[in-house]
Parts: C-alpha cells; structure tokens; sequence
C-alpha cells in the first residue's frame, strides 16, 4: 500500500459532497441577509432532489448504452464545475433580481443548483471509478467521503456559525422585554471566505484526481489491482469458480445474474435485501434525521446541538478508518450482520425522531443526562450505519462496476425519497416545534 494513494483517494471521497455539506453548514449566516429567508433551506432541498436528473442521465448511459459516457471525462467535467461554482458563489451569493414582482437570489440558487448536481452525480461517478484501485483504497474513499461533512462543520464551528448565549432580554435592548433571549455571535470571517475555502476543496479534489490517473505511485496501485482481477479468473473455469464458492446457487442462476449484474455470487433476493437496506440506511442519515436535527437537539442547549453535529459528524469518517483494520469477519456470516447493525442504527434513530417529535418538551430536559443521551444517539447512529454502508460498498466491489454504479443510483434514491418524506412534514404542515434552552418552559 501506497501511503500518497491512500491521501490521494481520501481527498477525492472529501470533494465527492463537501460543497453542499458546507451550503448546509452556512446556512445560519447566509439566511438573514437573503430574500428567501428560513424557505433557502427548503428551496436547497427541492434543489438537491431535481439535481438527481444528473445520476439518473449516468445510471442510464450506463445501462443502455455502456462505454458512451468517458467515466474520466465526467468525473473532470463535474469536479471543475464545483469548483467553479463555489468561486462564483463567493463573489455572486447576494445578488438578486425580480422575478414575478418579488426580489429573488437567482445567483444563488442557480449556482446550487449546480452545486447540487455535482455532488449527486459523484455517487454514480467515483465510486465505479475507485473500482480500478485494491480494495483497501474503496475504505479510503468512504474515509474521505465522511471527511466532506465534518471538515466544512469544523470550519464553520472555527467561523463561529450558529455560537449563541442566553442574555437577559431588557439588558440587550431586545424588543421582546425582559427575560432570557438568545443571542448571536458575530462570525469571524465572512460568508465569501468560506465559499473560497469550499473551492479550494474542490480544487484539491481535482489534482487529487488528476494525481490518481497520472502519478506513477498511483498507475502502480492500478495494475496490482489489474494483475489481481486476472490471476482471480485464470485461477478458476469462469463462473464455475464462482458457483464453488456460494453452492446454493446453481450454474444457471449465476450466469443469468452475472450476464446483467455483478458476478453472480449473489441471488436476486439478496441483491434486492442489499440494495434495500442501503436505501433505507440513506434515507436515514442524508434526509430522515438530518431534517430534524435541530428539533431533537436545541431544546437541551446549543451545547447539545453543536456537540451532537460535531460529533457525529466525526463518527462518519472513524468508522470507516476502523473498518480498515478489523477483519472482514462478518463477511463468513453472510449478510447478517448487515442486517443486525443497520437494525441497531435505525433504533439509535428511532430515540432521536422520538425527541424530535416531543420538542420542545422531550424528556430529561435541563439533565446532563438527557444531554448526554442525545449526543450519544447521534454518535452511535451516525457510526453504526456509516459502517453499514461501508460494509456493502465493499461487497458491491467485489460484484463489479455496473455494481458499483447501482450502488450511487440507490444511494441518491434513498436520499430523495427521504427528502421527500420530510419537506411536508416539517415544511408544510409543520408538525415539529422549535425550541431552545433560553425561552423554552415546560410544565414540570
């Protein structure tokens, strides 16, 4: 292992959704001085979900017409547009025009729209692309793709997005009277610095890249992975090697499966079972959750908010580093373990919905144990089924690269479906109520 190659392969999983995590991040200061108002994030969501026509158009290219699209070329031309993107973001997010009688931010939301459609479609792009390098390097990948949403958070915490304290209200000259409000601090750099910083992510994605077709550390790594594919199929007689391994299937199954997805190795149920769990497993960490973050967490503090982001944010990229040294063990079992750990995830999810829903009044309030548990919730969620996903990314690597494909078409149709369930309900009929330690009472 080539430790350059390992950097080189963390630093494009980082540009693969660093953008659009870092729009998230920003959100509380871009937000007062807009149109829009709090409707920019509902309007980000509605965006992010039309720029799934991106790997929708590759899934297909792929399908119907294998070999059109230059894999290469698309990954070049996507991660040059967001870095353009983010560059003109920094100098054009205020900008407004008229439309319909109403003062708008075209800039801004045509350029994330953009921003958008880069990030979706590096789901269906870079991981067939990582196919090419040792399977080692696929975990380096998801390290990095945990990476694109922690070092934007730390970034914005670093600009002091979103620090608040409780002030008494007539002291403040609120207009509200007296009593505890809560109060902003002023960032300590401005919202153009760090759409800079976002282009400057994007550009060390795009040498990382350019580094990982040309650097000679690299084309090494990818001729052992090449030499390895080949030894795999001379060593054996075609599928019957690989009906040896798993005897449950029979020839005629496995050269039907492998005639149209990955190598046979796996029945279609079981391919529908993985391929739902990854969905399901999406749709919780990239929409479910994340919409009501601040529902489960502010009404036990902003300590508890910035704390649970933060860390659980962290938990992304450590359980995908630990998953490059423990021991495909589970990999014996079958895919149960899949199912066991996306299981435990989802009731870590289940609590956090749950303090969601009871905000502003959720249990153990004003305790460092309801503090705690909330926090702790997050983390295990956040690490138990990004594991998850690690542990089929590196099964469906081994099915190939339409597998590989399948698997970035899946992961945007888990998000969007989980985005789609939860813009009504939070956005429309509002069944979730804000609160904050400051002015929140709840009958004891």
């Amino acid at each position: 292992m080539v430790l350059v190659v390992h950097i080189l392969a963390c630093l494009l999983g980082t540009g693969s959704w660093v953008a659009i995590n870092g729009m998230w991040v920003e959100l509380p200061l871009i937000v007062p001085r807009v149109p829009e108002g709090w409707y920019l994030p509902s309007y980000l969501t509605v965006l992010i979900q039309f720029a799934n026509v991106g790997p929708l158009f590759v899934t297909l290219m792929h399908h119907f017409r294998p070999g059109r699209l230059s894999e290469p070329g698309t990954i070049y031309t996507i991660i040059s547009l967001g870095a353009l993107a983010c560059v003109l973001l920094a100098f054009f997010w205020q900008e407004t025009s008229v439309v319909g009688g109403t003062a708008r931010s075209t800039a801004l939301l045509v350029l994330l729209f953009f921003l958008s459609l880069v990030d979706c479609t590096s789901s269906v792009t870079f991981l067939p692309f990582m196919l090419r390098f040792r399977a080692r390097y696929l975990t380096t990948y998801f390290v990095g793709e945990g990476l694109s949403g922690l070092v934007p958070g730390l970034v914005a915490l670093a600009q002091g997005v979103g620090v608040a304290r409780c002030v008494n209200g007539s002291l403040a000259g609120n207009a509200s009277g007296p009593g505890l409000q809560v109060e902003y601090q002023p960032a300590r750099f401005s919202v153009r610095l760090f759409f800079l910083f976002l282009g400057g992510m994007m550009g060390l994605c795009l040498a990382a890249f350019v580094l990982l077709n040309h650097l000679p550390a690299a084309r090494q790594e990818r001729a052992k992975e090449r030499f390895r594919a080949q030894a795999r199929v001379e060593a054996g007689s075609g599928l019957q090697a690989v009906v040896e391994e798993r005897p449950m299937i029979s020839p005629t199954e496995s050269r039907r499966l492998s005639g149209y997805f990955g190598t046979g190795t796996y029945s279609w149920p079981q391919v529908a079972y993985i391929f739902l769990v990854l969905a399901w497993v999406n749709a919780l960490t990239n929409a479910v959750l994340p919409a009501v973050q601040s529902y489960s967490c502010l009404p036990y503090g902003n300590s508890a908010y910035h704390l649970s982001a933060t860390l659980a944010a962290m938990a992304n990229p450590l359980a995908c580093f630990i998953g490059m040294f423990l021991p495909n063990r589970w990999a014996s079992w079958g895919l149960l373990p899949l199912g066991l750990l996306a299981a435990a995830g989802s009731g870590f999810g289940c609590y956090i919905m749950a303090m969601a829903v009871l905000s502003p009044c959720p249990p153990l309030l004003h305790s460092y144990a309801g503090v705690t548990l909330i926090v702790l919730c997050w983390v295990l969620f956040v690490g138990s089924l990004s594991y998850v996903k690690l542990m089929i990314g590196m099964i469906l690597r081994d099915e190939g690269h339409s597998a590989l494909v399948w698997c970035g078409a899946v992961v945007q149709l888990g998000s969007m479906l989980g985005a789609l369930t939860m813009f009504p309900l939070v956005s429309v009929y509002s069944l979730f109520r804000s609160g904050d330690a400051c002015t929140t009472r709840c009958p004891s």
